[in-house]
């Protein structure tokens, strides 16, 4: 069986819409609600450049840090793996080879992640971050070389309206939630992906015979096909 690793690198192969139109068919998804497929909307890649031209895709597991408003009693989880330990700063908790899932408060004006985290997660071998919310310094995240995607910027501190909740929690992005060790799937021309962990060898599964799929449906278009008969053709139900 393939390590994780190895499954990882399989998907450098695909992008983010392969990923999506796999998840489609797979996630099961509550009577009258919109099926998301595990879009992640509205991430903007800060670092190390904006041109997204140059940025490889990101993919690795989430690590998950959950923020709170500044106002909010501390939580006070019962198991110590949600919690910081004593002494520690929060950024002190990121696991190596993870990408760090930050969820902030919706409507808050504050960066959560700053050059000082930033460094400090490179530092711990963190292979990137994804904020929904704000980042700040961006001239020393991007010295640093630490990959950050992004909601928005902000010129002031996390202090000021947030604080550090729980970590290794589940935690939502825009309405699609988040869990620890589900994969992130950052990909630099169509956006960001999540893939929950226990449907990876599904979506690895499926993907190629949806890409095989949509290449006849290609194939046939460029040799004069309408769209209708290509599909008609070529896409059959999995």
């Amino acid at each position: 069986m393939s390590t994780i690793t190895e499954k990882l690198q399989i998907l450098q192969n695909y992008s983010a819409c392969d990923v999506s139109d796999a998840l489609l068919k797979l996630q099961k998804n509550p009577e009258g609600t919109t099926p998301r497929a595990g879009h992640l909307a509205d991430f903007i890649p800060f670092s190390p450049t904006t041109d997204r031209t140059k940025l490889p895709k990101l993919i690795a597991p989430a690590s998950t840090f959950k923020f709170i408003p500044k106002s909010s009693p501390d939580a006070n989880p019962s198991d110590p793996s949600h919690s910081f330990p004593p002494g520690t700063h929060w950024v002190d908790s990121a696991e190596p080879g993870t990408i760090t899932v930050i969820e902030q408060p919706e409507g808050q004006h504050c960066a959560v992640l700053g050059g000082v985290m930033a460094v400090r997660m490179k530092y711990l071998g963190v292979m990137g971050a994804l904020v929904n919310g704000r980042i700040r310094d961006l001239g020393e995240i991007r010295e640093c070389r630490l990959p950050v995607w992004a909601r928005g910027t902000s010129t002031v501190g996390t202090a000021a309206e947030a604080k550090p909740g729980l970590r290794n929690v589940p935690v939502s992005l825009g309405g699609v939630d988040v869990s620890p060790g589900d994969i992130i799937f950052c990909d630099p021309v169509d956006g960001v992906v999540a893939i929950p962990h226990e449907l990876l060898d599904r979506v690895l599964e499926l993907m190629p015979k949806l890409v095989a799929m949509d290449d006849k449906v290609k194939e046939a278009v460029l040799q004069g096909s309408s769209v209708f008969e290509a599909f008609k053709t070529f896409r059959t139900k999995i």
